[in-house]
């Protein structure tokens, strides 16, 4: 044999011996595509969550403000039946107040309802996007586990990798399945 053909053997054997670690590359780079989707997928649900808390604590406010008028109504209501009990336009008046605070009855069961709904988006939202940072973590502790067979070229490492790839997509799976 000459040199070259002794070189060409050697190349040879070596890219033969490195072929076997394509399916894992393969394999690190979907992982690591999924950590993109799902790292995304987060981050919108931890932004839905923000956003609907930010709706809830308006409309509380809305809430609250509605029942601080409806009491200084109620209040002057009452203290025009103190003070003028018989005048015919303070009867007037508390007979459009009482209206008034009936009106603002509805709307703050209306408002308090709206509110909840609100509160209750957050909880989902909170609660799915947890599923989604355990999935990411677990996504990305495989990228990790399955790059390790690159350098030491044990499958073991590559296995458990895409096992615990399987569990973290689950996981961010899951995400998406509660309502």
């Amino acid at each position: 044999m000459e040199a070259n053909e002794i070189q060409e053997f050697v190349e040879d054997q070596e890219k033969g011996r490195e072929s076997h670690l394509y399916p894992v590359s393969f394999s690190i780079s979907v992982l690591a595509v999924l950590v993109a989707l799902v790292t995304v997928m987060s981050h919108r649900s931890h932004t839905e969550a923000i956003l609907a808390q930010a709706r809830s604590t308006d409309e509380w406010g809305l809430y609250q403000a509605k029942k601080v008028r409806q009491n200084q109504i109620n209040l002057a209501s009452d203290l025009l039946a103190v003070v003028a009990p018989t005048n015919p336009t303070a009867l007037k008046d508390q007979a459009a107040y009482k209206a008034h605070t009936a009106k603002w009855d509805n709307d703050l069961k209306e408002s308090e309802e709206r509110a909840r709904k609100l509160e209750e988006k957050v909880e989902l939202a909170e609660h799915r996007a947890s599923r989604f940072d355990a999935g990411e973590a677990l996504l990305q502790i495989a990228v990790v586990l399955s790059s390790i067979t690159l350098l030491t070229r044990q499958r073991t490492y590559w296995l458990l990798g895409l096992a615990i790839g399987a569990v973290g997509l689950a996981f961010a799976l899951t995400g998406y399945l509660l309502r």
